[in-house]
């Protein structure tokens, strides 16, 4: 009977967003905003809290998909991943705290993994964060690198590209700079909005979700369908907020826009990925096996560029905790 109400609670809470009725030991809202990825750091106000600049979901490694994106082959990813590497820069104990679907945590994983940095994995319970009580910023990520706490994804990403390019005073191109921040205050708008597009689409989400986050089986199962139904809702002022009228048509756009940036080139950074490439290929890793994603892939041009990615990024770097 209390998942029940759980659930109903978490429906009325997509229509008013708002109210401190607790589920579990927390409000509904905040259910919905932890399985939504809602501490997430640097986010706006619904996709959220926005601090700074700008900050996830993310899929482990997959396949190239078809429908545009050709194969990259092996030894190809390999010549293209082997210039970067570590070496300058060996730190005995790397932990990420995140939440699996955290588009901003999939972009320092992202990094991390293409400069083979070893790293564990701290999964975060959106719920009591007790993972995190040892901070006093109560957002993800939060990267230790041998008990230094960073935060802030791109901050994150500063800070190690410097520590491995000790050599480099690391000033952004202007163009690397601009493609960094439309990252941050563009792309990651339009994800929302087509993830949770209509109610398969939304129970579609909050299954990975679910199934990936740090959830108790009564967390998960009113996060997946009441969490589902609350962001269906939300999506639409999403919308709203940021001018979007077509969900999708908005996606492709952002899609064939960065196509567009490369000019002609393997990556921006030209043969080699930036830091760009990077963000931009870590934010889409959640949506890529999503209905949004597939469709993406498929309607626009971004399938050969998100295909060269893989390679370039590599196996994962993540070890065992």
């Amino acid at each position: 009977m209390r998942r029940v109400n759980g659930i109903a609670l978490l429906g009325r809470t997509a229509a008013g967003i708002g109210g401190a009725t607790r589920v579990s030991g927390a409000t509904p809202q905040r259910l919905v905003q932890a399985a939504t990825i809602g501490l997430c750091s640097n986010s706006n106000p619904l996709w959220f809290n926005r601090q700074s600049s700008g900050d996830r979901f993310g899929l482990s490694k997959p396949s190239v998909a078809a429908g545009g994106a050709k194969c990259f082959s092996t030894s190809v990813a390999q010549e293209v991943h082997s210039h970067v590497s570590a070496d300058k820069f060996a730190p005995n104990d790397v932990v990420l705290y995140q939440y699996e679907a955290c588009p901003f945590c999939n972009k320092v994983r992202a990094f991390l993994d293409y400069n083979n940095i070893p790293y564990k994995v701290m999964e975060v319970n959106p719920m009591s964060k007790k993972e995190i009580k040892w901070s006093d910023y109560k957002k993800v990520p939060i990267l230790k690198v041998d008990d230094e706490q960073m935060v802030d994804s791109s901050d994150i990403i500063d800070k190690l590209f410097q520590r491995i390019n000790p050599e480099n005073s690391f000033v952004d191109s202007e163009e690397e700079k601009k493609w960094r921040q439309w990252v941050d205050d563009h792309l990651v708008h339009v994800l929302s909005p087509n993830i949770y597009r209509t109610p398969s689409e939304a129970l579609e989400s909050f299954d990975y979700i679910t199934s990936h986050g740090n959830f108790s089986l009564s967390e998960r199962l009113v996060a997946k369908y009441g969490g589902a139904a609350a962001m269906y809702f939300v999506s639409k002022k999403l919308k709203k907020r940021h001018n979007i009228t077509d969900a999708r048509a908005a996606l492709y756009g952002a899609a064939e826009t960065w196509v567009d940036a490369l000019k002609g080139r393997q990556f921006l950074g030209g043969s080699t990925p930036n830091l760009a490439d990077l963000a931009v290929f870590g934010v889409l890793r959640p949506i890529r096996h999503l209905k949004s994603g597939k469709e993406m892939v498929e309607n626009t041009r971004i399938g050969e560029w998100y295909s060269r990615m893989e390679g370039a990024v590599g196996e994962s770097a993540r070890v065992n905790a």
